[in-house]
């Protein structure tokens, strides 16, 4: 890649850090991220064990407020944003009329007539004019793309509440999961959410993005003798694998449904109206034909992005995601299947570069952090 696309990259507050601390810098999603720093493995255990910090300020915010911002954001996301209260968060989806995925996303309640939804980075643009043209309409509700207000950084791992906990008086412990509050951290105006995409317990602050350096480097300080390590986003992939969370573009896109993804948990069924609804409706009345499903490799072989998935003689299925995991230490992945086919035990063969090598439907998640 040319210096001069290199150059067209977007990033973020946080990258001179990222380059100072050696890490290797690739793109994604149009902008240039740390891919590793120590190493994948060495960053997926520490957030396991003890603590990782992540630079996940490429995501995007988008707020809608008005006096009927609820009934926008009810009308554009699957979940039940009305159950929300001010200070909680849910997981949703953006659904075409098919039921199919526009973006996975995070909904905030900020006040009553106030939300931030939080989008994939490959997605900000395209979700910001979707969202904006699908609320037209509903009456009182304005939609902002408000991405360039906000850096991310996430700390992720068992030890994370206790790197965070000396730099702010607020109470992490009473922050529940799915829940967030705001304050200062290391004199920092943030708002700190329980939330994250590794499987683990920990938190996503969001500053104002020119103070997201002193952050990260007063947490790096706090947390060294907690093991907390600079992680990237090699590590978040195979932490989120691990945990079964789908990929957008990947496990999830324009032409898979909220139902075949296993997502039916984040539609708002008793909702009288949403952008998807009907097809999700009848696709729960009917079933679907495919499911997406945890496959865990019984010889030896690596399933990754795009190989297929047999089953007597015949391609039946594919492979979204899959690597060998670092803490599991074993290669499995995601795919979609047949439905009839989608029971824990159904025994698959993966095409891995011509070799056809056994696997197996294990049950979702692949990895469930002790309680």
């Amino acid at each position: 890649m040319t210096d001069a696309s290199a150059s067209a990259r977007f990033k973020t507050p946080l990258h001179g850090r990222h380059v100072a601390l050696g890490a290797k810098m690739v793109p994604f999603a149009g902008w240039e991220m740390p891919l590793q720093y120590a190493g994948i493995t060495e960053e997926h255990l520490a957030v396991r064990r003890a603590a990782g910090l992540f630079d996940v300020s490429h995501m995007g915010e988008i707020e809608i407020a008005g006096a009927d911002a609820l009934a926008a954001v009810q009308r554009i996301s699957t979940n039940d944003a009305s159950r929300l209260e001010v200070g909680q968060a849910q997981y949703s989806a953006l659904a075409t009329a098919k039921g199919t995925f526009v973006d996975d996303l995070l909904v905030y309640r900020l006040a009553g007539d106030h939300f931030m939804l939080v989008v994939n980075a490959a997605n900000i643009a395209a979700g910001f004019e979707w969202i904006r043209d699908h609320i037209a309409g509903v009456g009182d509700a304005v939609a902002v793309n408000t991405s360039s207000r906000y850096a991310l950084i996430a700390v992720q791992g068992p030890r994370a509440l206790d790197v965070v906990q000396p730099l702010t008086d607020i109470d992490l412990a009473a922050i529940r999961y799915y829940r967030f509050a705001t304050g200062e951290v290391s004199g920092i105006r943030a708002t700190l959410s329980r939330t994250g995409y590794t499987g683990e317990d920990g938190l996503e602050l969001f500053v104002a993005p020119q103070t997201a350096d002193r952050l990260w480097t007063a947490l790096m300080s706090a947390g060294r003798h907690h093991g907390l390590q600079p992680a990237g986003l090699g590590a978040r992939d195979t932490l989120r694998l691990e945990a079964a969370m789908r990929l957008s573009g990947q496990d999830i896109d324009g032409t898979t449904t909220v139902l075949e993804a296993g997502l039916g948990w984040i539609v708002g069924w008793d909702k009288p109206d949403f952008i998807g609804r009907d097809a999700l409706v009848r696709q729960r009345e009917v079933g679907v034909d495919r499911k997406l499903v945890g496959l865990e490799m019984t010889g030896p072989g690596i399933a990754r992005h795009g190989y297929g998935v047999h089953a007597g003689g015949e391609r039946v299925g594919r492979v979204t995601s899959g690597t060998r995991t670092p803490f599991l230490e074993k290669a499995v992945a995601l795919a979609y299947v047949p439905a009839a086919g989608a029971a824990p035990g159904t025994e698959y063969e993966v095409d891995v570069r011509g070799r056809r090598v056994p696997a197996r439907v294990v049950p979702l998640p692949f990895y469930k952090r002790p309680r």
